[in-house]
C-alpha cells in the first residue's frame, strides 16, 4: 500500500510533462519564426514548468514558510493557466485544418500564428479572469423545510461555509473575511462539512484565528473532508477542536431536538461503514435530523437511514472547464445545488475556497445561508 502514494505522484507527474509537451509541440508549429535560441528558450522555459507543481506540492506538505507559498502559488496559477492554454492548443489544429480544407493559402508564417495566438489570447484572458472570479465569494440562500422540524428551529438560519482550502493561498486574511461574511448573516448555527484546510503543513491555529469572531448560538459544527485526511488527521482536529468548533467524529448530537451527525471522509468511502454508522446514531424516527457528509455521495444509504438533510461539498462545482463537465458527470445533479433524492434532501455547495489553480470559470464560491421554514 506505501507504494500506492508515490505511484499516484508518477502519473500526475506524467500527465503533467505530457501536457506541457503537448503545448510545446503545438507552439514550436504554429510559430515557425522562431529561431533556434528562441525555440531552445522555450524549451527550458517548459521544461522547468512541468516540474513545478509537483515538487511544489510535495515541499508545502513538509514545509511551512513564506517561499514554500509563494512557489506552491506560483505552480498552482501556471496549471490554471496550462489547462486553458493547453485547450488553445488543442483547439489550435482543427482550425488550421479546416481552414486549409476551405483552400486558404495564407503563408505559414502568418496564418499559424494568427490561429495560435487569437485562441491562446483568449486562453489567457479567460483565465485571468478566472482568478478574479474565485476571490468573488458570493451567498447562496435555501428555503428549507424539514418534516418533524422542531418549533424552535423554525425561523432560524444556518450557514454552510464548505471547502474554505486554508493553506498556502487561502490565509488567514481569506478566512477572516469568510468568516465577516458568515457573521453578517446572523447565523444560529454554521456547518463546516469537510476541507476547512487544503491539507499543507502550516500554522493551524493561525490560520483558524478569525473564528473567534463567529460566534452563533448554537455553535460551529464540523467533519472532516479529504483534505484533512491526507495523513492522519489529529493535529487537524486538536486545532479545530482549539478554535471552539465541534467535530462530529462519526457521531450525533442532539440541539434543540433536531439531530447533527458527521461522517469522516474516509469512512464514508465504505459503503457497509457508512450503513453501520448510521444505524448507530438512530437518525430516522420522528425527530429531523441533518448530516454533514463530505461527498454527495451514498444517498441510497443515507435516505434508507431516515437522515432528512444532507450537508456536503467537495465538488466545488468542478471550479473550470472541462473539470465541471466531469464532476457533472461524476455527481449528476447533486454537484452543486439543492436537490431531493427520494425523502432525503441534499444541499451541495460549490464552496468558498479552491484547490489547486485559485480559478473559478462558469462556477462561483460561494458559502449557503439555510433559512428553516
Amino acid at each position: 500500500m506505501k507504494a500506492w502514494p508515490t505511484v499516484g505522484i508518477l502519473v500526475v507527474q506524467l500527465i503533467l510533462f505530457l501536457a506541457h509537451l503537448f503545448l510545446y509541440v503545438t507552439w514550436i508549429f504554429f510559430w515557425p519564426g522562431l529561431s533556434a535560441a528562441e525555440a531552445a528558450d522555450l524549451r527550458a522555459a517548459i521544461l522547468l514548468l512541468a516540474f513545478s507543481f509537483v515538487p511544489a506540492a510535495l515541499l508545502s506538505f513538509r514545509y511551512a514558510n513564506p517561499i514554500v507559498s509563494c512557489f506552491y502559488a506560483a505552480a498552482a496559477i501556471w496549471l490554471g493557466f496550462l489547462n486553458f492554454l493547453s485547450l488553445a492548443a488543442a483547439a489550435s489544429w482543427p482550425v488550421w485544418l479546416a481552414l486549409r480544407l476551405a483552400g486558404v493559402r495564407a503563408a505559414p508564417g502568418v496564418l499559424r500564428p494568427w490561429i495560435n495566438g487569437s485562441l491562446s489570447a483568449l486562453a489567457i484572458l479567460v483565465s485571468i479572469y478566472g482568478l478574479f472570479n474565485a476571490r468573488r465569494v458570493c451567498v447562496r440562500r435555501y428555503a428549507v423545510r424539514l418534516a418533524h422540524l422542531p418549533q424552535a428551529w423554525r425561523v432560524r438560519t444556518a450557514v454552510v461555509m464548505s471547502d474554505l482550502h486554508l493553506g498556502n493561498i487561502n490565509g488567514v486574511r481569506f478566512c477572516r473575511r469568510m468568516v465577516r461574511l458568515a457573521a453578517r448573516l446572523k447565523p444560529d448555527i454554521v456547518f463546516v462539512p469537510g476541507d476547512l484546510f487544503d491539507g499543507v503543513k502550516a500554522d493551524l491555529d493561525r490560520l483558524l484565528a478569525p473564528f473567534a469572531e463567529l460566534k452563533p448560538p448554537l455553535g460551529v459544527y464540523f467533519s472532516t473532508g479529504n483534505h484533512e485526511e491526507f495523513v492522519h488527521p489529529a493535529h487537524y482536529i486538536e486545532a479545530i477542536t482549539r478554535a471552539g468548533i465541534r467535530v462530529l467524529a462519526n457521531e450525533r448530537v442532539t440541539v434543540d431536538g433536531l439531530h447533527i451527525a458527521g461522517i469522516g471522509y474516509r469512512d464514508s468511502t465504505y459503503p457497509i461503514r457508512v450503513r453501520a454508522l448510521l444505524e448507530g446514531m438512530n437518525l430516522g424516527g420522528a425527530q429531523a435530523s441533518i448530516l454533514l457528509h463530505h461527498a454527495p455521495t451514498r444517498l441510497p444509504i443515507v435516505e434508507q437511514a431516515g437522515v432528512s438533510l444532507q450537508l456536503s461539498g467537495h465538488t466545488h462545482g468542478g471550479q473550470f472547464f472541462p473539470y465541471n463537465w466531469i464532476t457533472r458527470r461524476v455527481f449528476g445533479e447533486f454537484t452543486v445545488g439543492f436537490h431531493r433524492f427520494g425523502g432525503l434532501q441534499v444541499c451541495t455547495s460549490s464552496g468558498a475556497g479552491t484547490w489547486g489553480p485559485p480559478m473559478r470559470v462558469g462556477t462561483r464560491a460561494e458559502i449557503v445561508a439555510l433559512e428553516f421554514e
